[in-house]
Protein backbone atom coordinates (compact mmCIF):
# COMPACT_ATOMS: atom_id res chain seq x y z
CA UNK A 1 0.00 0.00 0.00
CA UNK A 2 1.17 3.55 -0.61
CA UNK A 3 1.16 5.68 2.00
CA UNK A 4 2.35 9.05 0.82
CA UNK A 5 1.87 10.74 -2.61
CA UNK A 6 5.12 12.46 -1.79
CA UNK A 7 7.45 12.47 -5.17
CA UNK A 8 10.31 10.73 -5.07
CA UNK A 9 11.42 11.19 -8.59
CA UNK A 10 15.35 12.01 -8.92
CA UNK A 11 15.55 11.66 -5.72
CA UNK A 12 17.77 9.77 -3.28
CA UNK A 13 17.17 8.07 -0.22
CA UNK A 14 19.79 6.95 2.75
CA UNK A 15 18.48 3.99 4.73
CA UNK A 16 21.26 3.13 7.52
CA UNK A 17 20.56 -0.54 8.82
CA UNK A 18 18.85 -0.71 5.98
CA UNK A 19 19.49 -4.87 6.33
CA UNK A 20 17.76 -4.91 9.09
CA UNK A 21 14.02 -5.42 10.13
CA UNK A 22 12.89 -2.50 9.99
CA UNK A 23 15.14 -1.01 7.45
CA UNK A 24 14.70 -3.84 4.63
CA UNK A 25 10.82 -3.23 4.89
CA UNK A 26 11.58 0.13 4.51
CA UNK A 27 13.73 -0.36 1.44
CA UNK A 28 11.85 -2.88 -0.29
CA UNK A 29 8.47 -0.51 0.18
CA UNK A 30 10.41 2.19 -0.84
CA UNK A 31 11.89 0.20 -4.48
CA UNK A 32 7.34 -0.82 -4.81
CA UNK A 33 6.41 2.01 -4.22
CA UNK A 34 8.52 4.76 -5.17
CA UNK A 35 10.36 3.21 -8.32
CA UNK A 36 11.81 6.59 -9.72
CA UNK A 37 13.64 6.60 -6.63
CA UNK A 38 17.72 5.98 -5.78
CA UNK A 39 17.64 4.02 -2.83
CA UNK A 40 20.52 3.28 -1.11
CA UNK A 41 21.46 0.57 2.17
CA UNK A 42 24.14 1.13 4.32
CA UNK A 43 24.79 -1.64 7.08
CA UNK A 44 27.66 -3.52 8.73
CA UNK A 45 26.20 -6.76 7.96
CA UNK A 46 26.56 -7.56 11.84
CA UNK A 47 23.01 -7.49 12.90
CA UNK A 48 21.43 -7.11 9.32
CA UNK A 49 20.79 -9.70 7.00
CA UNK A 50 21.17 -10.46 3.70
CA UNK A 51 18.58 -12.71 2.99
CA UNK A 52 16.45 -9.55 4.14
CA UNK A 53 17.48 -7.77 0.95
CA UNK A 54 16.45 -10.73 -1.49
CA UNK A 55 14.72 -8.66 -4.27
CA UNK A 56 16.61 -5.27 -3.30
CA UNK A 57 17.50 -3.20 -6.81
CA UNK A 58 18.98 -0.79 -5.45
CA UNK A 59 22.90 0.40 -3.97
CA UNK A 60 24.40 -1.37 -0.80
CA UNK A 61 26.53 -0.28 0.85
CA UNK A 62 28.65 -2.15 2.83
CA UNK A 63 29.89 0.39 6.36
CA UNK A 64 29.79 0.42 10.15
CA UNK A 65 28.02 4.08 11.64
CA UNK A 66 30.28 4.37 14.23
CA UNK A 67 33.35 4.02 12.15
CA UNK A 68 34.08 7.50 10.63
CA UNK A 69 35.62 6.48 7.10
CA UNK A 70 32.76 4.37 6.47
CA UNK A 71 30.67 7.92 6.95
CA UNK A 72 33.06 9.59 5.00
CA UNK A 73 32.37 7.65 2.10
CA UNK A 74 29.01 8.73 2.46
CA UNK A 75 29.19 12.03 2.98
CA UNK A 76 31.32 12.64 -0.39
CA UNK A 77 29.75 9.98 -2.55
CA UNK A 78 26.71 10.60 -2.53
CA UNK A 79 23.86 13.67 -2.00
CA UNK A 80 21.11 12.37 -0.14
CA UNK A 81 17.77 14.10 0.01
CA UNK A 82 16.08 11.93 2.75
CA UNK A 83 18.22 9.78 5.26
CA UNK A 84 16.00 7.09 7.34
CA UNK A 85 18.51 6.52 10.42
CA UNK A 86 17.28 2.65 11.87
CA UNK A 87 21.03 1.18 12.30
CA UNK A 88 21.62 0.98 16.08
CA UNK A 89 22.23 -1.44 18.50
CA UNK A 90 19.09 -2.66 19.55
CA UNK A 91 19.65 -5.58 21.73
CA UNK A 92 18.12 -3.97 25.36
CA UNK A 93 20.18 -6.75 27.48
CA UNK A 94 23.70 -5.30 26.03
CA UNK A 95 25.37 -3.79 29.09
CA UNK A 96 28.46 -2.03 27.78
CA UNK A 97 27.40 1.45 28.21
CA UNK A 98 30.21 3.02 26.27
CA UNK A 99 29.61 1.01 23.03
CA UNK A 100 25.77 1.93 23.42
CA UNK A 101 26.64 5.60 23.54
CA UNK A 102 29.03 5.62 20.97
CA UNK A 103 26.90 3.55 18.31
CA UNK A 104 23.45 4.55 19.49
CA UNK A 105 24.21 8.95 20.40
CA UNK A 106 27.60 9.50 18.90
CA UNK A 107 27.18 8.15 15.62
CA UNK A 108 23.59 9.94 15.19
CA UNK A 109 25.48 13.34 15.36
CA UNK A 110 27.66 12.58 12.70
CA UNK A 111 24.69 11.34 10.37
CA UNK A 112 22.92 14.89 11.63
CA UNK A 113 26.01 16.55 10.13
CA UNK A 114 25.89 14.82 6.76
CA UNK A 115 22.20 15.39 6.68
CA UNK A 116 23.20 19.19 6.92
CA UNK A 117 25.84 19.07 4.61
CA UNK A 118 23.40 17.07 1.94
CA UNK A 119 20.47 19.17 3.13
CA UNK A 120 18.26 16.33 3.79
CA UNK A 121 15.62 15.76 5.97
CA UNK A 122 16.19 13.06 8.56
CA UNK A 123 13.88 10.94 10.14
CA UNK A 124 15.61 8.92 12.79
CA UNK A 125 14.07 5.37 14.74
CA UNK A 126 13.59 6.22 18.33
CA UNK A 127 12.49 3.80 21.15
CA UNK A 128 9.63 3.15 23.95
CA UNK A 129 12.41 2.30 26.12
CA UNK A 130 13.23 5.91 26.62
CA UNK A 131 9.81 5.69 28.82
CA UNK A 132 11.01 3.00 31.30
CA UNK A 133 8.22 2.22 33.31
CA UNK A 134 7.04 5.86 33.87
CA UNK A 135 2.93 6.16 33.90
CA UNK A 136 0.85 5.15 30.72
CA UNK A 137 0.26 6.01 28.51
CA UNK A 138 3.16 7.11 27.35
CA UNK A 139 3.72 10.69 26.17
CA UNK A 140 6.71 12.87 24.60
CA UNK A 141 8.07 14.97 26.65
CA UNK A 142 6.60 13.21 30.16
CA UNK A 143 8.13 11.10 32.39
CA UNK A 144 10.97 9.63 30.17
CA UNK A 145 13.03 7.44 33.07
CA UNK A 146 15.07 4.91 31.16
CA UNK A 147 15.54 1.89 32.61
CA UNK A 148 18.54 0.36 30.49
CA UNK A 149 21.47 2.06 28.52
CA UNK A 150 19.47 1.23 25.67
CA UNK A 151 16.64 3.40 26.41
CA UNK A 152 19.09 6.20 27.62
CA UNK A 153 20.92 6.60 24.27
CA UNK A 154 17.75 6.93 22.89
CA UNK A 155 16.33 9.96 24.91
CA UNK A 156 19.70 11.19 24.45
CA UNK A 157 19.49 10.68 20.38
CA UNK A 158 15.84 12.51 20.67
CA UNK A 159 17.16 15.60 22.77
CA UNK A 160 20.28 16.00 20.33
CA UNK A 161 17.62 15.98 17.35
CA UNK A 162 15.99 18.76 18.90
CA UNK A 163 18.84 20.68 19.61
CA UNK A 164 20.56 20.56 16.19
CA UNK A 165 17.23 20.86 14.70
CA UNK A 166 16.77 23.96 16.02
CA UNK A 167 20.44 25.45 15.84
CA UNK A 168 20.62 24.63 11.97
CA UNK A 169 17.07 25.24 10.71
CA UNK A 170 16.76 21.03 9.39
CA UNK A 171 13.89 18.80 9.98
CA UNK A 172 14.86 15.98 11.70
CA UNK A 173 11.86 13.47 12.98
CA UNK A 174 12.40 11.26 15.51
CA UNK A 175 10.31 8.24 16.01
CA UNK A 176 9.73 6.14 18.84
CA UNK A 177 8.74 2.76 17.91
CA UNK A 178 6.71 0.47 20.51
CA UNK A 179 6.83 -3.09 20.71
CA UNK A 180 7.25 -3.58 16.48
CA UNK A 181 6.43 -7.47 14.98
CA UNK A 182 5.96 -8.90 11.75
CA UNK A 183 8.30 -10.06 8.41
CA UNK A 184 11.50 -9.66 8.21
CA UNK A 185 12.68 -9.96 12.12
CA UNK A 186 13.79 -13.70 12.07
CA UNK A 187 17.01 -12.65 11.54
CA UNK A 188 17.19 -10.37 14.76
CA UNK A 189 17.31 -13.94 16.60
CA UNK A 190 16.77 -13.82 20.62
CA UNK A 191 15.67 -10.15 20.23
CA UNK A 192 12.96 -10.62 17.90
CA UNK A 193 9.12 -10.33 19.19
CA UNK A 194 7.74 -12.18 21.53
CA UNK A 195 5.39 -12.22 19.25
CA UNK A 196 7.72 -14.62 16.43
CA UNK A 197 9.16 -16.20 19.64
CA UNK A 198 5.91 -17.56 20.77
CA UNK A 199 4.71 -18.65 17.79
CA UNK A 200 7.57 -21.03 17.22
CA UNK A 201 7.65 -22.13 20.46
CA UNK A 202 3.54 -23.08 20.14
CA UNK A 203 4.56 -24.34 16.71
CA UNK A 204 6.80 -26.85 17.97
CA UNK A 205 5.01 -28.19 20.77
CA UNK A 206 6.69 -26.89 23.29
CA UNK A 207 5.02 -24.84 26.06
CA UNK A 208 5.89 -20.93 25.75
CA UNK A 209 6.47 -19.37 28.54
CA UNK A 210 5.71 -15.67 30.00
CA UNK A 211 6.74 -14.29 32.77
CA UNK A 212 4.32 -14.30 36.14
CA UNK A 213 1.47 -13.94 35.61
CA UNK A 214 1.39 -12.74 31.79
CA UNK A 215 -1.15 -9.51 32.80
CA UNK A 216 2.11 -7.27 31.58
CA UNK A 217 0.93 -5.10 28.90
CA UNK A 218 2.90 -3.47 25.91
CA UNK A 219 1.88 -1.29 22.83
CA UNK A 220 2.49 -3.88 19.66
CA UNK A 221 3.37 -2.37 16.75
CA UNK A 222 2.61 -4.38 13.55
CA UNK A 223 5.84 -3.48 10.81
CA UNK A 224 3.50 -2.47 8.04
CA UNK A 225 2.35 0.49 10.37
CA UNK A 226 5.68 1.16 11.67
CA UNK A 227 6.29 2.20 7.77
CA UNK A 228 3.11 4.06 7.51
CA UNK A 229 4.97 6.30 9.91
CA UNK A 230 8.17 6.93 8.11
CA UNK A 231 6.64 7.36 4.70
CA UNK A 232 4.43 9.96 6.18
CA UNK A 233 6.92 11.65 8.32
CA UNK A 234 8.77 12.47 4.46
CA UNK A 235 6.36 15.04 4.42
CA UNK A 236 6.26 16.64 7.81
CA UNK A 237 6.41 20.18 8.00
CA UNK A 238 8.17 20.92 11.25
CA UNK A 239 10.92 18.62 13.53
CA UNK A 240 9.49 16.49 16.64
CA UNK A 241 9.27 13.05 18.39
CA UNK A 242 6.37 10.85 17.84
CA UNK A 243 5.13 7.78 19.08
CA UNK A 244 4.69 5.06 16.97
CA UNK A 245 2.59 1.91 18.32
CA UNK A 246 -1.38 0.86 17.61
CA UNK A 247 -2.13 3.20 20.36
CA UNK A 248 -3.85 0.28 22.55
CA UNK A 249 -1.81 -2.35 25.53
CA UNK A 250 -2.52 -5.55 25.36
CA UNK A 251 -2.02 -8.10 27.92
CA UNK A 252 0.64 -11.11 27.20
CA UNK A 253 -2.38 -13.53 27.92
CA UNK A 254 -4.20 -11.61 25.08
CA UNK A 255 -1.19 -12.06 22.98
CA UNK A 256 -0.99 -15.98 23.81
CA UNK A 257 -4.29 -16.52 23.24
CA UNK A 258 -4.44 -15.07 20.11
CA UNK A 259 -1.57 -16.96 18.84
CA UNK A 260 -3.17 -20.68 19.49
CA UNK A 261 -5.96 -19.14 18.00
CA UNK A 262 -4.36 -18.52 14.57
CA UNK A 263 -1.88 -20.61 14.62
CA UNK A 264 -4.86 -23.58 15.76
CA UNK A 265 -3.02 -25.25 18.38
CA UNK A 266 -4.08 -26.14 22.03
CA UNK A 267 -1.39 -25.37 24.41
CA UNK A 268 -0.77 -24.36 27.89
CA UNK A 269 1.36 -21.58 28.71
CA UNK A 270 4.38 -22.28 31.43
CA UNK A 271 4.90 -18.88 33.95
CA UNK A 272 8.12 -18.28 35.03
CA UNK A 273 10.00 -15.27 37.06
CA UNK A 274 11.00 -12.19 35.48
CA UNK A 275 14.84 -12.73 35.47
CA UNK A 276 15.34 -8.55 34.65
CA UNK A 277 15.35 -5.88 36.83
CA UNK A 278 14.80 -3.03 33.80
CA UNK A 279 11.54 -4.56 32.60
CA UNK A 280 8.89 -2.67 31.66
CA UNK A 281 5.69 -3.74 32.42
CA UNK A 282 2.85 -1.23 30.98
CA UNK A 283 4.06 0.43 27.32
CA UNK A 284 1.41 2.16 26.22
CA UNK A 285 1.69 4.85 23.11
CA UNK A 286 0.24 8.25 22.92
CA UNK A 287 -0.05 8.82 19.09
CA UNK A 288 -2.02 11.62 19.01
CA UNK A 289 0.67 14.27 17.60
CA UNK A 290 1.31 11.67 15.20
CA UNK A 291 -2.18 11.53 14.16
CA UNK A 292 -1.97 15.23 13.70
CA UNK A 293 1.15 16.01 12.77
CA UNK A 294 1.62 13.01 10.34
CA UNK A 295 -1.58 11.67 9.18
CA UNK A 296 -0.62 8.36 10.86
CA UNK A 297 -3.10 6.30 11.53
CA UNK A 298 -2.65 2.71 12.73
CA UNK A 299 -4.17 -0.01 10.18
CA UNK A 300 -3.66 -3.01 12.44
CA UNK A 301 -4.78 -4.19 15.40
CA UNK A 302 -3.32 -7.34 17.14
CA UNK A 303 -6.11 -9.63 16.02
CA UNK A 304 -5.51 -8.17 12.36
CA UNK A 305 -1.28 -8.01 12.80
CA UNK A 306 -1.28 -11.90 13.71
CA UNK A 307 -3.42 -13.01 11.23
CA UNK A 308 -1.35 -11.53 8.75
CA UNK A 309 1.94 -12.41 10.00
CA UNK A 310 1.11 -15.90 11.68
CA UNK A 311 1.58 -17.58 7.47
CA UNK A 312 5.22 -16.07 7.80
CA UNK A 313 5.74 -17.49 10.80
CA UNK A 314 4.46 -20.89 9.89
CA UNK A 315 7.17 -20.65 7.04
CA UNK A 316 9.62 -19.59 9.30
CA UNK A 317 8.91 -22.58 11.27
CA UNK A 318 8.78 -24.88 8.79
CA UNK A 319 12.19 -23.68 6.47
CA UNK A 320 14.67 -22.41 9.90
CA UNK A 321 13.09 -24.22 12.23
CA UNK A 322 11.64 -27.44 11.77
Amino acid sequence: MKYSDINLSAKSVLITGGAGFIGSNLALHIQDNYPEARVVVFDAFTLGHFKNLLGFKGEVVGGDIANPLDLKRLEEEYKFDYIFHEAAISDTTVADQKLVMQVNTNAFWDILKIAKKHGAKTIYASSAGAYGNSAAPNIVGEGETPENIYGFSKLSMDRAAARFAKENGTIVVGLRYFNVYGHREVYKGKTASMILQLGLQILSGRRPQLFKWGEQKRDFVYIEDVIQANIKALNAAKSGVYNVGSGVAREYNEIFGNLTKTLEKDIEVEYIDNPWNFFQNHTEADIAPAKTDLGYKPRFDIEKGIGSYAPHIVRIYESEIK
